[in-house]
Formats: C-alpha cells, sequence, structure tokens
C-alpha cells in the first residue's frame, strides 16, 4: 500500500497521544529498560510501508523493524504462508525432518551464496544466533582460536557475537569478558579516514597483514575474518572497491575463514540479493536473519557444503531452528523478494539518491550521502566537519513529529532502510518530511 494513495492525515492527535501514553507507562513496569527507543512511538498495526500508532496517528516507516519488514508490513502472501504452514503444525524441534526446512536449505543452495561451490544451511531464530554459529562453525573445522573484526562492526548481542560488536562501548560496558581471541581493525572509511593515503581499504589491508601479523597476531592462529559487506550499525559504509576482494585474497593466502555477516545487508536489500555481489566476493560462511522472515525470527548459518558437513553429528544444534511457520515465511519472502522486490529497490534507491543529494546541495550539514539500493545513510556534520549527533538525534524524533519513522546509526547517520516494497512516491513524502525536521533541527 503507498503511502501517497492513503489520503487520511498523518497525525491526528498530539504525539505522544494518550493512548500511547498509557501503554508505555504499563510497559515501564514490566519489561526491562534495557531496550534502546528513541521516541515514544507505540504501533497498533501496519500495511506495507505505512504504520498506525494506538492513537491512530499514520507513520511512513522508513526503519522496517530495523530493516526485517522487507516485504512490508503483513504482506498478504506472507501473512498467507504463515497461517498455511500453523495449519500443519507449529512446532517440530531439530531432531526431526520436515518439508519446509528442506525447501528453504534447497532454496538458499540455489540462489548459489557460495558461487560455483554448493551451499549448506544452519538455522536458527535470529542474527546473533547466526554468528555465534558462525564463529563455532569456523573454530571447530580450522581448529584455530583467534578471530578479526572490524571497529564499528555489529554482530549481536550474545557474548560471541558481542565480542565482535563495537558500534558503540555501551554495548560492551559491564560485559567483560565476553569471548577471548577477537582483535579489531578499522573498518575502511574514505569519508573519514584514519590511515595515510586516499584509499583506505588498501590502507586497512596493509595494515592487518604488515602490520598485525607481524607484531601482534599470528595469522597461523586466526579462524576467520568476521566482516560486513556494507556496514550497518557502525554508519551505513560501503567498502572501497577492491577491498573485500582484498580480504577474500588475504584470507587465501593464511587459510583464513572469510565469514560475511549479511544479517542487515543481505535478501535484496542493497539491490542485489546478497550485498557481497555488488563486488563479485564470494565468502566461506554467511549469516542471514533481518529481512529473511518479513517479520517472523529465524537466521541461518550457510556454509560452503565442504566446510559445513566437517560439523559431527551434536556439534551444533537448537530447539527452535528450522521453525515451520517461520521456514513458510522465510520462503514467502524470497518468492516476492526474487520476483519483484529486489529490482525495486535497486530501482528505488537509486530515485532516493538522488532526491537525498538533492537535499544535500541545499543543506551543508549533510557531509555525506551513501549506500545501496535501500540501504541508504546520510551522515550529519557541524560546520567544521565534526560528527553532528545532536542534530542527527533532533532530526530522528523531529521526523516521527512529522510522521516519518526513522533510527540513526554512526556517530551522526540518519540511516533508510524502508520495506523493498516503497514508490517514488513514498520517497517524495519522505523526502519532504526529511527536509522539514533538518530545518527544524537545525533552528534547534
Amino acid at each position: 500500500m503507498s503511502a501517497i494513495a492513503t489520503k487520511s492525515p498523518r497525525i491526528i492527535t498530539e504525539l505522544p497521544g494518550p493512548k500511547a501514553k498509557a501503554l508505555i507507562a504499563r510497559d515501564a513496569a514490566v519489561v526491562s529498560p534495557s531496550y534502546a527507543r528513541d521516541y515514544p512511538f507505540a504501533m497498533s498495526h501496519g500495511r506495507g510501508a505505512e504504520v498506525w500508532d494506538v492513537d491512530g496517528n499514520r507513520f511512513l516507516d522508513f526503519a522496517a523493524g530495523i530493516a526485517v519488514c522487507s516485504t512490508g508490513h503483513s504482506h498478504p502472501e506472507v501473512v498467507q504462508a504463515i497461517k498455511d504452514a500453523a495449519d500443519g503444525f507449529l512446532h517440530i524441534s531439530s531432531d526431526y525432518w520436515h518439508e519446509r526446512q528442506v525447501q528453504l536449505g534447497e532454496r538458499i543452495r540455489d540462489l548459489k551464496p557460495m558461487g560455483d561451490e554448493p551451499a549448506m544451511c544452519f538455522m536458527g531464530q535470529s542474527g546473533t544466533e547466526a554468528v555465534e554459529g558462525a564463529l563455532k562453525l569456523a573454530r571447530y573445522v580450522t581448529g584455530r582460536p583467534r578471530f578479526l573484526g572490524f571497529l564499528g562492526g555489529f554482530h549481536g548481542r550474545s557474548m560471541g557475537s558481542l565480542s565482535f560488536t563495537s558500534s558503540k562501548y555501551t554495548q560492551q560496558a559491564g560485559f567483560f569478558p565476553t569471548m577471548p581471541g577477537v582483535t579489531h581493525v578499522p573498518y575502511p572509511n574514505n569519508f573519514r579516514p584514519l590511515f595515510a593515503g586516499a584509499d583506505q581499504g588498501k590502507a586497512v589491508l596493509d595494515y592487518i597483514e604488515k602490520v598485525l601479523f607481524q607484531h601482534n597476531v599470528p595469522a597461523s592462529e586466526v579462524a576467520a575474518i568476521l566482516v560486513e559487506p556494507i556496514q550497518g550499525e557502525g554508519g551505513y559504509l560501503v567498502p572501497p572497491d577492491g577491498f573485500l576482494q582484498g580480504l577474500r585474497d588475504l584470507c587465501d593466502r593464511h587459510g583464513i575463514l572469510l565469514i560475511f555477516d549479511e544479517v542487515q545487508s543481505g535478501i535484496g536489500r542493497t539491490g542485489k540479493m546478497f550485498a557481497f555481489q555488488h563486488w563479485g566476493v564470494t565468502p566461506d560462511i554467511m549469516t542471514l536473519a533481518k529481512g529473511l522472515g518479513s517479520g517472523l525470527p529465524i537466521g541461518l548459518v550457510v556454509a560452503k557444503k565442504k566446510i559445513m558437513e566437517q560439523w559431527k553429528r551434536g556439534a551444533h544444534g537448537n530447539t527452535y531452528g528450522g521453525n515451520p511457520v517461520c521456514c513458510a515465511a522465510a520462503l514467502a519472502t524470497l518468492d516476492l523478494v526474487e520476483r519483484e522486490y529486489m529490482a525495486n529497490a535497486a530501482t528505488v534507491g537509486a530515485y532516493f539518491m538522488d532526491k537525498l543529494h538533492a537535499l544535500q546541495a541545499r543543506h551543508s550539514c549533510i557531509g555525506q550521502v551513501r549506500g545501496r539500493g535501500l540501504m541508504i545513510g546520510m551522515e550529519l556534520v557541524t560546520p567544521e566537519g565534526a560528527p553532528a549527533k545532536k542534530l542527527c538525534d533532533t532530526l530522528v524524533t523531529r521526523a516521527w513529529h512529522h510522521g516519518l519513522i526513522l533510527l540513526a546509526c554512526g556517530q551522526s547517520t540518519v540511516r533508510f532502510m524502508p520495506p523493498l516494497v516503497i514508490t517514488t512516491g513514498d520517497v517524495d513524502e519522505a523526502v519532504e518530511m526529511i527536509e522539514a525536521a533538518l530545518v527544524e533541527a537545525k533552528a534547534g
């Protein structure tokens, strides 16, 4: 459903409305305060790229449940697939077999995520569980104890994945020690370079090979390098051309496995099924979640068959992996993404980028617009070029008051990760709200 096609007003009550205030007060008494909530939005229902709060206010959703609702809210084909599966059975543990789990494994294999090599899946419930599985698999098959991760990366909050997460120190504060053996290096960022030279990708690769491996971390002890092909929580950073291929070459030289975390960037989000396909590089292991189930909890470890089949019986498992309802949602999602929404992400994403570049020309506080498909970041800066965190946070909140759901990432980047179903009309409506919110944020 297009936001433009709906003629009802966006905001009909003062925000937050009375029903939202009452619900949030009840929540405060019974739900953990650890959730990071930026503004008091209390959802009632959603359709496509639109959501309504409990007071009847209509919003255009450009956060999509943190890039989860890839086919929009309650897509009828996904909902029907869920109903059909639920009519059969809700659960059977991974001790047994069922049709939809096998179908999903076959479907992922047929997407050829490992290039010409066959792939196998391990199924779980979330991105962090997928990362945990990938780390265990890498350590199991290599017999090596160490890993490399990247500053700014986000890979989850369970103790193994948390050891790699470094987008904000608050995610680590109070939980030391996490899993030992993880060394972080900078993620290449040409907009905010940390190394000398114009090619930050090459500089990071040189640092790993010529400094880290020579002085601190024996390459022969590294099981895997874990990296987001496009860094998400750290700022929606697109790596320089050649960087991922350089990582692939480095891993091949030293017998290290390359793990791509596609939890946020995968399943059509960037205009290709997987973000790494923009650079023609294949991993040894990949993690998927978020947009795979259109809102239902599912995560996958995908690996080259020759790697995955080394796991012995009982080496790794879970209770809910391959849940039939979640597999049904994933199969319906993949149908829709392959059939139309991946191409839509590429087309509408390019249109959106053009609109944001035009906005940048009108507002000097927009330092950079970057991204692929519908994974787009707009970094805000001070007059001196420093990250404008307060401006970014204020813009996100003011956009909500105008009827647009947004989230931030990095130090001062507004991220745009709408459902892959959005239209150019939705983009036009959103950009009007973004500019209005930006003007208000600049005015303090």
